[in-house]
């Protein structure tokens, strides 16, 4: 999600907590009034501490929230760290929109690069010679991901009144979104294979810093008041983004 004026890495840090040494990263952010733990898909724990705030603060954060700290250490970390890409090819099951389709692949020298979804099954046409199907799977979504959420951010934008720089479409493994101070808009191309609530979760919380550059209680309002649900869809995201951020690794 967006963040602005990006906290700075004071000290690396580790805790044996729950027979396991747990090792997190502390930052310093002018922003923070309190402190708090963040945890990144297949990146590791960061406790955020607010300016003046000492390390020993950080370390008593992460001693008092041990259970919590270990169990999404272990249930985000660990499992995105641990995640073995399997060979891609027909048969293989892959997501599109929340949905589980069949993947099949097509042999045609003319065609190669071709993807179409039909019924559930996505019919992926790749050349003679090619690399596995990750390479034209990967083009796809990217190019999924840019018309679908460049189409749900324009009709957002417009019933709001608010206009965006520009939209970027990436490839981060530990960001969702964001919004710059500028009003340009970036969106991880993974998000094309959530459910689409979530995905469109993902487009109000970056449209809604277009108004509202921080994360106050006037942002979580307008956020809720296009997104009732908008708890359940990050939910989901903190359970499932780990998966997702695994997909097609080390295949492209």
């Amino acid at each position: 999600m967006a963040h602005h004026s990006r906290p700075v890495v004071i000290a690396e840090r580790q805790a044996w907590l729950g027979g396991r040494l747990v090792p997190y990263t502390v930052k310093r952010s002018s922003r923070a009034r309190r402190v708090r733990i963040e945890v990144h898909d297949g990146i590791g724990l960061a406790v955020i501490v607010p300016r003046g705030c000492s390390l020993a603060a950080a370390d008593e954060m992460v001693a008092a929230k041990a259970g919590w700290v270990v169990d999404k250490y272990v249930r985000y970390v660990e499992k995105a760290r641990s995640a073995v890409a399997a060979p891609l090819g027909s048969g293989s099951v892959v997501r599109y929109l929340g949905r589980d389709l069949r993947l099949v692949s097509c042999r045609d020298s003319a065609a190669g690069g071709r993807v179409e979804v039909k019924g559930d099954e996505l019919l992926v046409w790749a050349q003679e010679g090619d690399e596995p199907l990750g390479s034209a799977l990967e083009a796809w979504y990217r190019n999924q991901a840019a018309a679908v959420i460049k189409r749900k951010v324009d009709a957002l934008a417009a019933a709001l009144s608010l206009r965006y720089k520009g939209l970027i479409i990436r490839g981060q493994r530990t960001r969702w979104g964001s919004c710059s101070q500028k009003g340009t808009l970036s969106f991880n191309w993974r998000l094309i294979m959530a459910p689409e609530p979530v995905l469109d979760y993902v487009v109000i919380h970056e449209v809604a810093h277009l108004r509202e550059m921080n994360h106050t209680r006037r942002f979580w309002e307008l956020v809720a008041e296009w997104c009732p649900s908008w708890r359940e869809n990050k939910r989901w995201l903190n359970d499932h983004g780990a998966e997702l951020a695994s997909m097609l690794r080390g295949r492209t």
